[in-house]
């Protein structure tokens, strides 16, 4: 798991975690993943608004370390020819049921630190939910949930989910 924080101008900042195999080491400063559907969408309205992207990751087994990426974010719209290339080459060309869009960081600062406040943790599996969800949707039931609930962040601003 790994947590990524953004926010516009103005307004709330979001925290939101991720699941590690959806993320993509893409370069000495650039880090993709491939991002499914969620109860909103504020990641990529705060991406469109301001570009500034921090990527989380915690040690939860092991030493203590915490591990943050920062820099500048944006997003890779489903539709692209873009998305297309990158699933072929880092997915296989499978997007799982979902697939929202991905998100690209190019990052310009590494920073870690004790992850002394950090528990330790025992991964046990991933959760069922997600594709349970997914597949009782269906694509049709998916993009319309986007339409209704990602099109928007909490704040007003456009995600540009359909751009």
């Amino acid at each position: 798991m790994f947590f990524t924080a953004s926010a516009a101008p103005s307004g709330h900042v979001n925290v939101s975690p991720r699941s590690t195999d959806m993320f993509r080491v893409l370069g000495d400063n650039a880090v993709m993943y491939l991002d499914r559907t969620g109860s909103g969408n504020e990641t990529a309205a705060h991406l469109k608004a301001d570009g500034r992207l921090t990527i989380m990751f915690c040690a939860v087994a092991g030493p203590p370390l915490i591990m943050r990426l920062y820099g500048r974010g944006r997003v890779i719209h489903r539709a692209s020819d873009e998305f297309a290339t990158r699933l072929r080459a880092h997915f296989e060309g499978i997007a799982p049921l979902g697939a929202r869009q991905m998100v690209h960081l190019d990052f310009d600062l590494v920073q870690t630190s004790c992850g002394y406040g950090v528990p330790l943790f025992e991964y046990q599996e991933e959760r069922p939910q997600m594709d349970a969800w997914a597949r009782a949707k269906g694509v049709e039931g998916i993009e319309d949930y986007w339409r209704e609930k990602n099109q928007v962040s909490l704040d007003g601003l456009p995600t540009c989910l359909f751009e």
